[in-house]
């Protein structure tokens, strides 16, 4: 099966980082307003669900992390001075 997202293994990693389960993850999603279930947070982990780029912003904020540390180090998003 093709990978549905590169930042799925990212996410994992930070949230293992600060010690989160997926169950607090999920919920501090939901305190910014995004209604987003530990189901749906094991699939973005395991790359089998998209991501939209609100769900991003989501995450990374919820992480308090930039959206480039959701990316992949080999596969790190544009800088806005590349772009």
């Amino acid at each position: 099966m093709k990978s549905q997202n590169v930042v799925g293994p990212r996410i994992r990693q930070i949230r293992y980082q600060q010690a989160l389960t997926q169950d607090e993850l999920a919920a501090r999603c939901g305190a910014l307003g995004w209604d987003i279930s530990r189901g749906t947070l094991s699939k973005i982990e395991a790359q089998v669900r998209r991501v939209t780029d609100r769900e991003l912003w989501y995450l990374a904020t919820a992480l308090r992390t930039s959206l480039e540390d959701l990316y992949p180090k080999k596969m790190k998003a544009p800088k806005r001075s590349e772009r």
